[in-house]
């Protein structure tokens, strides 16, 4: 039975991209597919067995009897070198299970343990998966139509083919695939729609298994992909999902919600049949949009057992699910959610080993399942009420190297931050502030500058040091930013290098280390600027304006000159003598006002 959850279900989701080597991404083909074991967009975490919730608790010759009715369709399999890696490692644990018959719950889980490791799986980019829940619906039913039954569950049709498949293959795509009808020019072309076939496009063609009391039967049974049909005389009549006409599912209480045909809080399975019942005309345009249509094969004639699942394996109330076909039928899964069981509106701990042995078109992803209650009305409303996240580990058999498969398909990992200032065109000049945005995908606080990067921002720029500070400072952090106070290494290597020829003004240096232009000092005098200019015969500034630009990149309304002459003198002084003071008044220079 391919759940029929089939069109219903759309896949969920959505939030750890981890840096943790253990974790391993698999973006390419499925894991049936032959080679190495490969997972489509997601990812597996090795993990310990003390880390499951309620491992230990869970009823594990449940499990393992479940596992067991899946090994038998397995060891069934021909092996051959096509068969997929994970298939393959399956049938190996599953001749180790042929013959066990544990007598308690301990042993068949130590059975479990010496067998498969843990890996929990998931989507890219997603901590937990989507579960939902199907059953086998139960209806009333009649070989013949009456007044009392008059709406027919079809066989398929002798005119729907899929392309790629024969005539009346066995085998029919639940999903993708062009599905159609061969007009007279043999061209494929779309099959009938709901509206169509409900019309009568299908009348006269001696299609039908049975006639059921109503249409919310049929939806039900179509919705499920499987269904119980008890006839008139009591007869019970299995009835399977066979194939479908092609078009994607839409959701009836989509259509109920879109239109206001019900109140929100009205909308149940009980609340669409009565509003069904009530408005027949309106109805009929409700569920024609929802054009996808689903045909039945009988696969018994019994009231007893499950229904068989898309392994060909009877189902397991409570054990059994329905998974994307990436994942290999057979393989255990254990499942960690809060469910609705008992009511709607209490949720209770959910943690239980399941086993893939179904699946269904709408059930796509890596972390998607659908939960199989069993048949009945009460299985109908557990499996009504799940809508829920859970998180997913999948028990995978020891023999497989997951290693191995995650250097084939290495995890994305964000960019680190340190590694991109290192890296970026070999230089160490990557923005700091960009590559912490792209660490955490969203940009981060500007951090201050760093006085290190400053300082090679202005030694090394184009190798002739002519950097600004204030522009070095907005280099690191991606973004302009308030200057911190210069560092006076910085000002003198700005003055004193500027086109290698020590020409720097030192009120430009200022404005330079400051991000702004400063106010202009008052004159000075001539032997002041010889003195700036040549001291050393190396171009040094004034130490009084380097200090002034140090403490706040504010130069002072006027400078004291001072003279080299005073401080020698200081440093050779000698008790004066009127002969000395004579020869000092005839060295002197002569100045202006003196040759006026």
């Amino acid at each position: 039975m391919q759940t029929g959850r089939e069109f219903a279900q759309a896949s969920g989701g959505v939030v750890v991209a981890s840096l943790v080597g253990a974790i391993i991404c698999f973006t390419t083909t499925g894991a049936l597919a032959e080679g190495p074991l490969k997972f489509p967009g997601g990812k597996l975490e090795p993990i310990k067995w003390s880390e499951l919730a309620g491992w230990t608790a869970d009823d594990h010759l449940a499990a393992l009897a479940a596992y067991q009715t899946s090994c038998q369709a397995l060891l069934k399999i021909r092996r051959t070198d096509e068969r997929g890696e994970l298939s393959a490692a399956l049938s190996n644990v599953c001749r180790k299970a042929a013959n066990l018959q544990p007598q308690d719950t301990e042993t068949a889980r130590a059975f479990f343990e010496q067998n498969f490791q843990p890996v929990r799986i998931g989507r890219l980019g997603e901590t937990e998966g989507l579960l939902t829940g199907y059953f086998e619906p139960i209806v009333a039913g009649s070989r013949f139509p009456t007044p009392e039954f008059h709406v027919p569950l079809y066989r398929r049709p002798r005119d729907l083919v899929a392309a790629g498949y024969k005539p009346g293959s066995v085998a029919f795509p639940s999903k993708g695939g062009r599905i159609g009808r061969r007009n007279e020019n043999n061209e494929l072309v779309p099959y009938h729609d709901r509206g169509a076939i409900e019309a009568g496009a299908l009348d006269g063609q001696r299609l039908e298994i049975c006639w059921l009391r109503g249409p919310f039967d049929l939806l039900a049974i179509q919705l499920e992909g499987s269904g119980r049909v008890i006839l008139e005389d009591g007869t019970p009549l299995r009835v399977s999902f066979d194939s479908h006409n092609g078009y994607p599912y839409s959701s009836i209480e989509r259509v109920f919600i879109d239109r206001n045909l019900l109140p929100r809080n009205a909308i149940s399975p009980q609340g669409i049949r009565d509003w069904m019942a009530a408005h027949p005309d309106e109805a009929a345009k409700a569920r024609a949009a929802n054009r996808s249509y689903v045909f039945f094969r009988v696969t018994g004639l019994t009231n007893e057992g499950e229904p068989v699942g898309a392994q060909g394996v009877p189902l397991t109330p409570g054990r059994s699910i329905a998974v994307d076909r990436v994942h290999g039928y057979g393989t255990p899964f254990f499942i960690e959610a809060d469910l609705p069981i008992e009511g709607r509106k209490l949720a209770s701990p959910f943690r239980r080993l399941m086993i893939a042995q179904d699946t269904g078109s709408a059930i796509v992803g890596t972390a998607r399942a659908d939960l199989y209650w069993g048949a009945g009305d009460e299985a109908g409303r557990i499996a009504g009420r799940i809508r829920h996240p859970g998180r997913f580990v999948m028990l995978l058999p020891r023999e497989l190297d997951i290693a191995a498969a995650g250097r084939e398909s290495p995890l994305p990992k964000p960019k680190n931050a340190a590694l991109e200032v290192k890296k970026q065109d070999g230089k160490g000049k990557a923005n700091y502030a960009n590559a912490g945005a792209s660490a955490t995908g969203r940009q981060q606080p500007s951090r201050p500058p760093n006085t290190k990067i400053a300082v090679l921002e202005v030694g090394k720029q184009d190798g002739k040091g002519k950097a600004n500070s204030a522009n070095a400072g907005a280099s690191a952090t991606g973004r302009r930013k308030p200057s911190p106070p210069p560092n006076t290494k910085i000002v003198a290597l700005e003055a004193g290098k500027q086109d290698g020829k020590g020409n720097g003004k030192t009120d430009n240096a200022g404005a330079s280390a400051t991000g702004q232009r400063q106010p202009k000092p008052a004159p000075r005098s001539k032997t002041a600027e010889i003195e700036a200019t040549k001291q050393n015969g190396k171009g040094k500034t004034d130490s009084a304006n380097a200090r002034e630009t140090a403490a706040g990149g504010k130069q002072k309304s006027s400078l004291v000159p001072t003279s080299k002459t005073p401080a020698i003198d200081k440093a050779k002084r000698r008790p004066p003598t009127p002969a000395r003071m004579a020869e000092r008044r005839q060295a002197a220079p002569t100045r202006k006002s003196d040759r006026s």
